[in-house]
């Protein structure tokens, strides 16, 4: 949320918001990348994946194929969202996390460190472990 409120400033005040992709990161031509979205040294983003508004996509951390991340995501060094995902906006994907394929995740989540999740999450909250399970 400190992200989309700074963003949301600044554009307010007339500035242009780029993104910024490091030189030894791989971003596919076929690839969208919104505004103020930061993709970091060794991250890999493949075909036809959009990243919103504000995402970050930190060293070493990988988005493969026809995955929709939503504004102001942040993915931690790392971790792996597989192919077919859509995370909604405001969703933290921490340290070495995996998404398997072909699930989403709503919005305002917290994927912790090294959980891997097997099924789409429709319930906000904090989610750990191998399977990835809600924290009650």
């Amino acid at each position: 949320m400190v992200r989309k409120k700074i963003m949301k400033e600044l554009e307010s005040k007339g500035a242009v918001l780029v993104s910024l992709i490091h030189p030894n990161a791989v971003v596919s031509d076929n690839a969208r990348v919104g505004k103020g979205t930061v993709v970091m040294a060794g991250a890999v983003v493949n075909t036809d994946t959009v990243l919103g508004d504000g995402v970050i996509v930190n060293t070493c951390a990988s988005v493969d194929h026809d995955c929709c991340i939503g504004d102001y995501v942040h993915i931690a060094v790392g971790a792996h969202v597989c192919g077919t995902v859509t995370v909604r906006a405001h969703t933290w994907i921490g340290a070495g996390a995996t998404l398997i394929n072909n699930i989403s995740i709503c919005e305002k989540c917290v994927i912790g460190a090294g959980a891997v999740i097997v099924h789409s999450i429709d319930t906000e909250g904090t989610y750990v472990g191998v399977p990835g399970r809600k924290l009650k």
